[in-house]
């Protein structure tokens, strides 16, 4: 027998006003040259960037949620408007966090606190992005899902929008891809939240994405903090650009790739046995050994350390 939907419109959706914030826009980090240690690995990473952006191939970064919590947003911009950036990827926690700090100057719910309430995502100014998504898939059905947020951000009257990574994207017309997961996001939880709408934008961002990865050849592809999404994409997307090139007679092998997290690995070239738990962290698995190009590197640090190393030794590495 058939069970019954949950009933949305049963919902008690409260202000923003009244949530408390983990996180808030005083405490994004300001750009600093002399912000610390630049590993080997970060140096080789900063001059394949450079060569891919005078030759023209993709420079990719994956993004974790947990990225933007890390107050490196001005890292991030900067390098897209220098062009060391030409496709963000990531997911819909990461949008989320980016509209709201947009809107507000903050973001970052107490998850332990309100879910103990019943009240974990429940919050009307957020569930906007519903909205936008709908309204966008009824005028556009092409339209991807970081461009539709991306543009609403950078054409609205949001007191802190100068923050946003999408709207700076969108300015800069850099692809920001959404890869989201249907009841992932708080927003899915909102009696506007549309299934199809939905699919259907961050379905045809992976398509721009893939589009982007066909052209990865010489290129670099990085990820910060996504232990799901970003490889599975990326895996997904490599096979897609790589069945085409190959029908083609080309190549989608010579490109370098960076994974950066918390994970502690003993070994970032060899694939771990099934009885190892390093073998299930996907980032190692997936981008480091299986998918991996000409060389692949793994930095275990916090993301607040290594983006802004990569900037610091793209910066250095432009003055040499």
């Amino acid at each position: 027998m058939r069970l019954s939907l949950f009933d949305r419109n049963l919902l008690n959706i409260k202000p923003l006003a009244e949530r408390i914030h983990k996180l808030n826009i005083s405490a994004i980090s300001q750009m600093d040259l002399s912000s610390g240690k630049i590993s080997k690995e970060v140096r080789i990473i900063a001059k394949r960037i450079i060569q891919a952006k005078k030759k023209g191939p993709a420079i990719i970064l994956m993004a974790g949620a947990h990225v933007i919590r890390s107050d490196v947003q001005n890292y991030l911009i900067d390098l897209m408007k220098k062009g060391y950036i030409s496709c963000m990827a990531t997911n819909g926690a990461f949008m989320i966090h980016d509209f709201e700090l947009a809107l507000i100057g903050a973001t970052c719910e107490d998850v332990a606190l309100y879910i103990k309430k019943g009240q974990f995502g429940l919050w009307k100014e957020t569930s906007q992005i519903n909205d936008i998504i709908n309204d966008a898939y009824l005028k556009d059905k092409n339209i991807g899902m970081g461009e539709t947020i991306g543009r609403y951000i950078e054409e609205s009257s949001f007191p802190y929008k100068s923050i946003s990574i999408l709207a700076s994207a969108y300015r800069l017309q850099i692809p920001v891809t959404i890869h989201i997961g249907i009841g992932y996001d708080i927003i899915h939880e909102h009696p506007n939240c549309s299934g199809e709408a939905t699919g259907a934008l961050s379905y045809n961002d992976f398509l721009r994405f893939a589009s982007v990865v066909s052209n990865l050849e010489g290129g670099v592809v990085m990820n910060f903090g996504s232990a799901v999404m970003g490889p599975e994409v990326f895996l997904k997307a490599l096979s897609m650009a790589r069945n085409v090139a190959l029908k083609e007679k080309k190549n989608i092998e010579n490109f370098s790739t960076l994974v950066c997290d918390l994970y502690p690995i003993s070994d970032s070239k060899k694939e771990p046995s099934l009885e190892d738990p390093s073998y299930y962290f996907r980032p190692l698995k997936t981008m480091l050994i299986r998918a991996s190009g000409r060389e692949s590197f793994y930095i275990c640090g916090r993301h607040s350390e290594t983006i802004p190393s990569l900037w610091q030794a793209i910066n250095l590495e432009e003055k040499e």
